[in-house]
C-alpha cells in the first residue's frame, strides 16, 4: 500500500497530535478528510489553534533533533556521547551529514523537516477551504472578506506558514512550498532555500496585513483579536499590535540567520532587516511552557550539572575563552587544535565579564556562583555560566572540547519553573538582546557604527546588580578597531590574530558585536550560534553548513525525485552537495 508521509495529509487532528512524534507517516485512503477535519468553523478554528504548539515542538519538544549536533558544530557546546549524533558532529574529524537510508542520524535529521512541513500543510490545508469558491470555510459571523474572525485565522495561519517555511528552508538546502489552493495528495516540489525564504517572507507580510486589516473601519464581526493564550501561551493575549511585533521579529531573525556564507550573510537587505527589528518585540518574549501541554524546551534541561558533569555539556574553550584576561587562552590558544587540553585539563579563565563566575581560583569561582542559588522557583541566577565543582567533571573525547564552564542561566527553570514545578512557566524563546544585536548588526553593515555601538553597549556595559543583567564591561566606541592587548591589557574580547591566529589581540566594535550576541543568546534559541558562524565565518573548516532533503522524502518522491545526497566534505565525489561545507574560518580553525 503507498504511504504518503504526513506533511502530504491534513489528517493531523483524526490521528492526534501525539502519533506524530515516532512515526510521521499515516496512510492517506481518500481526499476527503481535509474537508472533514476542517467542516465547522469551530473545528476549524480549534485546529489551527494547536498549530503553533506544533510547530514549537518541531523545534524545542525534543532532544531528538538536529539542534544537539548543531551546537556541537558551532562549538557552543562539547559532548563525546554519542546520543542524537552529538560526537559524531564534531568539528576537526572531517565529518558530513550523511542522508543515506540507515544512518544512525536519520530520526533526528528527519524531525523538524516532518514537523514543519505537517504545520506548513495544516496552515495551508485551512487557507485553502476558507478560499473555496463553491462552497467557502467561513469563521466568522458574517459572509464579509472584512470579518475579525475570519481575518485573525487567515493572519494565524500565514504566520504559521512562514515559521514553518522559514525555519526549514534555514536548516535544509531545499524543501517544498505548500500553498493554499494545492490539493491534499500533491507533495510540492522540492525548491532551493531561496525560493522557500521568498515564500516564508512573503507569508508573513500577508500575516501582518490581514492583522491590519483588523484595525480598518470596515472590519466586521466578533471573536477577533487579541489572539488567544490557548493559541500562543503568553501570559496575556496579544493585541494586533503586539502580534505584528511578534511577526516582525520572527521575520528578522529568519532573514539573518538563512545565509550559509559570509557573502551571503553582507548581501542580506538590512535596510528591510534594521526595519524589523526596529519594530520586533519590546521586552523578551515569554512563553508559558507546559511538560504535559506544552510547549517545552527539552534541549535546555539537558545543558544543567546534574546531567553527568561535563557528559552531556561543557563550554568548550573557542569562543568564551575570548572573554579571559589571565593569560590561560592565550596559553591554550598558542598550542594545535590537537594538543588543547592535554593532559585531562578542563580550561579554567578569569574575566571581568560579569556573566562569568568571578575569582583567581576554581574555588573562588565555586563560592561566587553555587549552583543552590538559583535552584528555586523564578529565581534569576547570579551568573549565566558557572565553574562546575571539580568532582562534577567528566572529561572523554576530544581535548579542545574540555572545561570547567556550563550553561546556567535559565537553571531555575530547569528545576523549579516560575512557581516550583520543574520546566512549567513563564520562559524565554526570543530575547530582546538577540534582536537589538541583530540590528545592531544591520547597522554596523550599512554604515551606523555609532547606532552599532550603543545596542552593543546596552548588555555590554549593563551594571552587575545581585545577579548579571549584561557583562558590566567598559563600552565600546564606534571608532573601535582591533589592536594590541599591551594598550589595553583587560580587553574583551580578545581574539586570534593573524595570520597564524596562534596569539590574540583586543577585538575592535565588529568583534565585540559578535561576542556580546554569543554570550547573550547562548542556548536561548534554536541553534543560534550555528546559524550566526556559518553567516560570519566562523565554523571551523569543513562544517558541513545545512541538511539535505531527508531521503524519507526523496524516496516518497519515487523516481521523480532526487537521487539521496549529503552535506560535507568532498562535494560530488563523496555523495555531497557541491559547496556545501565551511571554509576556514575568521579565527584560523
Amino acid at each position: 500500500m503507498i504511504r504518503n508521509l504526513i506533511r502530504y495529509a491534513a489528517l493531523a487532528a483524526v490521528v492526534g497530535l501525539g502519533a506524530c512524534e515516532k512515526q510521521l507517516a499515516v496512510e492517506n485512503e481518500t481526499s476527503g478528510d481535509t474537508k472533514r477535519v476542517l467542516g465547522t468553523p469551530n473545528d476549524a478554528e480549534a485546529l489551527i489553534s494547536t498549530y503553533y504548539k506544533r510547530w514549537h515542538s518541531g523545534l524545542y519538544g525534543s532532544i531528538g533533533d538536529v539542534q544537539g549536533m548543531m551546537n556541537i558544530m558551532s562549538m557552543m557546546n562539547y559532548s563525546s556521547l554519542a546520543n542524537n549524533c552529538q560526537n559524531a558532529r564534531a568539528p576537526f574529524a572531517n565529518v558530513a551529514n550523511s542522508n543515506l537510508p540507515g544512518n544512525v542520524c536519520a530520526g533526528e535529521q528527519y524531525r523538524l523537516y516532518a514537523v514543519m512541513g505537517e504545520v506548513q500543510r495544516v496552515a495551508s490545508n485551512l487557507l485553502t477551504q476558507m478560499d473555496d469558491p463553491t462552497a467557502p470555510l467561513r469563521l466568522g459571523t458574517t459572509a464579509a472578506a472584512t470579518d475579525v474572525r475570519n481575518l485573525r485565522a487567515r493572519a494565524f495561519a500565514e504566520f504559521l506558514r512562514g515559521l514553518s517555511i522559514g525555519y526549514t528552508a534555514m536548516v535544509y538546502d531545499s524543501g517544498a512550498v505548500i500553498a493554499p489552493g494545492m490539493t491534499t495528495q500533491d507533495p510540492g516540489t522540492l525548491v532551493h532555500y531561496t525560493v522557500e525564504r521568498d515564500s516564508a517572507l512573503a507569508a508573513f507580510q500577508r500575516a501582518i496585513d490581514y492583522t491590519n486589516a483588523t484595525l480598518a473601519a470596515s472590519a466586521t464581526g466578533n471573536n477577533g483579536f487579541p489572539i488567544p493564550v490557548t493559541w500562543l501561551p503568553t501570559a496575556a493575549p496579544l493585541t494586533q499590535q503586539e502580534f505584528i511585533r511578534l511577526i516582525r521579529s520572527y521575520r528578522a531573525r529568519i532573514t539573518t540567520n538563512m545565509a550559509r556564507t559570509p557573502t551571503e550573510r553582507a548581501a542580506l537587505p538590512w535596510a528591510s532587516i534594521i526595519a524589523d527589528a526596529q519594530n520586533g518585540i519590546t521586552a523578551d518574549h515569554n512563553l508559558i511552557t507546559s511538560t504535559t501541554t506544552g510547549p517545552i524546551n527539552d534541549w535546555r534541561n539537558t545543558y544543567d550539572d546534574t546531567n553527568a558533569g561535563g557528559t552531556w555539556h561543557q563550554m568548550p574553550p573557542f569562543f568564551i575563552g575570548m572573554g579571559d584576561v589571565s593569560g590561560s587562552y592565550a596559553a591554550w590558544i598558542a598550542q594545535p587544535v590537537t594538543e588543547r587540553g592535554a593532559g585531562g585539563v578542563g580550561f579554567f579563565m578569569v574575566t571581568p565579564d560579569q556573566r562569568f563566575p568571578q575569582g583567581a581560583t576554581r574555588a573562588l569561582q565555586n563560592a561566587d556562583f553555587p549552583t543552590t542559588q538559583c535552584a528555586t522557583a523564578a529565581t534569576p541566577c547570579k551568573r549565566y555560566y558557572v565553574n562546575r565543582s571539580s568532582g562534577a567533571d567528566s572529561f572523554s573525547g576530544s581535548g579542545w572540547g574540555w572545561s570547567n564552564y556550563s550553561f546556567y542561566r535559565y537553571h531555575s527553570w530547569v528545576r523549579a519553573g516560575d512557581g516550583g514545578s520543574a520546566r512549567n512557566g513563564a520562559t524565554p524563546f526570543f530575547l530582546l538582546a538577540e534582536l537589538d544585536l541583530i540590528q545592531a548588526e544591520g547597522l554596523f553593515r550599512t554604515g551606523d557604527k555609532v547606532g552599532a555601538a550603543a545596542l552593543v553597549n546596552k548588555t555590554r556595559t549593563a551594571a552587575f546588580n545581585v545577579f548579571a543583567r549584561g557583562g558590566a564591561l567598559p563600552s565600546i566606541g564606534a571608532a573601535d578597531v582591533n589592536h594590541s592587548i599591551a594598550s589595553d591589557p583587560n580587553c574583551v574580547p580578545r581574539v586570534p590574530a593573524a595570520p597564524a591566529y596562534n596569539t590574540l589581540e583586543c577585538g575592535g566594535l565588529w568583534e565585540a558585536l559578535k561576542y556580546e550576541k554569543r554570550i547573550e543568546t547562548a542556548y536561548s534559541a534554536y541553534s543560534n550560534w550555528f546559524f550566526d558562524h556559518r553567516g560570519w565565518g566562523d565554523l571551523a573548516k569543513d562544517t558541513p553548513l545545512f541538511w539535505a532533503v531527508p531521503y524519507q522524502d526523496l524516496q516518497a518522491r519515487g523516481p521523480t525525485g532526487r537521487a539521496l545526497y549529503g552535506a560535507g566534505p568532498g562535494g560530488l565525489a563523496a555523495g555531497n552537495a557541491e559547496n556545501s561545507t565551511a571554509g576556514p574560518s575568521n579565527y584560523g580553525w
